[in-house]
């Protein structure tokens, strides 16, 4: 079945504007998977790389940090899918476990450290909300009279961190 020029723009669009994995930006258009892979490699020999495009328009769309942020909601999920399939995992020994959550640990760590240069004012918020939150349980058990006042001043001043910081 032949496709529309506009069939395969919609695909396109999709794949570059829409962030959509190219099998969901198919499905979405209502074209085989493998003809939007074909399109793809077609495009990308006529000098149109659609994932470079991709690429720019999230950089230009939403920024360095907002780039940063979703890699980072996707390998925490990755790290957490990761240590429950160790901990599950009845046939590795507890030495090879220990390694491997050793080597996930570091691997994690140094993609903390990274987006701590990139997304500095993402990491001041890290910071400025912990130390409300201790500052909050420091009064509840230090001065527990006072700690309904402090929850009444730190709600709207978390709201105050969160816009100077983001």
């Amino acid at each position: 079945m032949a496709h529309s020029d506009d069939t395969r723009r919609a695909v396109r669009a999709a794949y570059i504007f829409n962030q959509l994995s190219l099998e969901v930006a198919a499905i979405k258009v209502g074209v085989p998977v493998a003809t939007a892979r074909r399109w793809k490699s077609e495009a990308k020999e006529a000098g149109d790389d659609w994932d470079r495009a991709r690429s720019a328009q999230m950089i230009a769309g939403g920024g360095m940090e907002d780039i940063v942020r979703q890699t980072l909601a996707v390998v925490v999920q990755q790290v957490q899918a990761t240590v429950d399939a160790i901990q599950s995992n009845e046939t590795m020994s507890p030495q090879d476990k220990v390694k491997a959550l050793a080597s996930l640990a570091d691997a994690y760590n140094k993609l903390m450290a990274v987006s701590r240069r990139m997304m500095p004012e993402t990491d001041k918020l890290a910071v400025a909300m912990d130390v409300m939150k201790r500052l909050l349980e420091f009064t509840r058990t230090r001065h527990p009279k006072h700690a309904s006042a402090m929850v009444e001043l730190l709600e709207p001043f978390g709201d105050e961190l969160t816009k100077a910081y983001s």
